[in-house]
């Protein structure tokens, strides 16, 4: 397993400075409520720890649902970023695939079309366990490791767009 012995929670907060300005949105699926609130509040915590203060949270009832709201998180909130949040368990039917697809495939689409990040936050697992492992879990929280994911590209975005070289070591 690719997270065995990983803690996703880890970062180093010190590259996270000057945030504040940031508008952050976040769209939460509702489904598997357990996972995905538990998700929102790890990336609540990294963003307010970095000081955002801007941020713009919204329940939608499942993970197919996010990209819409990310486009419209973007569109009418003005984000410099959104962090979708979803948790799709795996059945006993092709469900799983469809969800899963068209959730990676429209949240990628919402960030291109935006030309603003849009982090795919959305766990995709066998069972209830896997999920709680990563949302809090023995494997920490993937949603601090979205949160962190989304301050860096929109420093990232900013640094470009004035000529700096963050991240370059230079």
């Amino acid at each position: 397993m690719a997270t065995e012995g990983h803690d996703l929670s880890a970062y180093d907060a010190a590259r996270l400075t000057d945030c504040a300005s940031f508008r952050i949105g976040i769209a939460v699926a509702e489904w598997n409520s357990e996972i995905t609130y538990a998700l929102r509040d790890g990336a609540l915590a990294v963003l307010e720890k970095s000081g955002v203060t801007d941020v713009h949270v919204h329940d939608v009832p499942g993970s197919f649902e996010l990209p819409l709201a990310s486009q419209w998180l973007l569109k009418h909130k003005g984000c410099d970023a959104v962090i979708a949040i979803g948790s799709v368990i795996r059945g006993e039917t092709a469900h799983f695939d469809f969800v899963c697809q068209s959730a990676a495939q429209g949240i990628l689409r919402a960030g291109m079309d935006s030309d603003r990040p849009v982090v795919f936050c959305v766990l995709t697992d066998d069972n209830i366990d896997q999920s709680r492992a990563r949302s809090g879990g023995q494997h920490g929280n993937k949603g601090v490791e979205a949160a962190v994911a989304a301050l860096q590209m929109v420093l990232l975005r900013r640094d470009l767009d004035s000529g700096s070289n963050w991240g370059t070591g230079l």
